[in-house]
């Protein structure tokens, strides 16, 4: 869903078509391109953010009508709505979600998408990787992370970025507090750990749910999945902020070896 160097290339001559690539400050102005049906596995630096439209749905519902809800993740669901809503996202309908749907079942759609991923949110090729960083402290844990999300293709990268973001702000509210007149407001009690819990084991899978060979997660790899999500969440921000060190000497190596793409880059700037 991105455009490539080479896709941009591949554009008709029509100059507005090239210019309407290039208004990268208006990723809404790409959309009638995105419909050119290329498969192309590698994308450099996507003009527009690659996350599923249920996902981004379902964060900016609970943002806006669940941040107080007690419990929000632990409570249960109607299995039948979150159905019908799961349905509805499935045939390709543009579902809104407003303050007629119940947050819990919106919570327990976004769980459930999140699980039954064809490919987990973290690739399974990298679970091993993620889980070594449990054993680590500090900034070498930290670096190691940021190397690793480094690692992620694009549609993954957004897509988790976009949910540490929201489970942050999930977190954020977790405890009581007091507003301007003095009346409390209550506090949803999802500190990180608690979600770090719950949405671990969707996001770092070792096998596809259900698999006939998955063997049960022991104590210490359940441990370390909490552990390390604890960690991203937390960290987030500065875990996908590429310092300008890294990026002089990535712009440096690419000037070597693809100019062409330099180019690129600097008229995108």
């Amino acid at each position: 869903g991105a455009m490539s160097v080479d896709s941009i290339a591949d554009l008709s001559d029509n100059t507005s078509k090239l210019l309407e690539a290039l208004q990268l400050s208006h990723p809404h102005e790409l959309d009638p391109c995105r419909s050119l049906g290329k498969k192309k596995m590698l994308s450099l630096n996507p003009i527009t953010w690659q996350v599923p439209r249920i996902v981004d749905r379902c964060c900016k519902h609970i943002e806006t009508h669940g941040l107080q809800t007690v419990g929000i993740f632990r409570v249960g669901s109607s299995r039948k709505r979150v159905q019908q809503l799961r349905e509805e996202f499935d045939q390709g309908r543009d579902v809104f979600l407003d303050e007629h749907q119940s947050v819990h079942d919106v919570a327990a759609l976004l769980k459930e998408f999140l699980r039954d991923m064809p490919d987990s949110l973290i690739p399974r090729e990298l679970y091993a990787a993620f889980l070594s960083t449990a054993s680590m402290e500090g900034p070498v844990q930290l670096a190691t992370l940021q190397l690793l999300l480094f690692l992620l293709p694009p549609c993954h990268s957004d897509t988790l970025h976009r949910l540490l973001r929201f489970l942050s702000e999930v977190a954020r509210h977790a405890e009581s507090s007091w507003g301007p007149n003095g009346q409390e407001i209550p506090g949803n009690k999802m500190t990180v750990s608690n979600l770090a819990t719950i949405f671990g084991p969707n996001i770092l899978q070792k096998e596809k749910p259900g698999e006939k060979d998955a063997v049960a997660m022991n104590f210490e790899e359940s441990t370390a999945i909490i552990l390390v999500l604890q960690r991203l969440i937390e960290h987030y921000q500065t875990l996908f902020m590429v310092s300008p060190e890294m990026q002089h000497d990535i712009l440096r190596r690419l000037f070597q070896t693809d100019p062409d793409v330099i180019d690129y880059l600097l008229r995108r700037k």
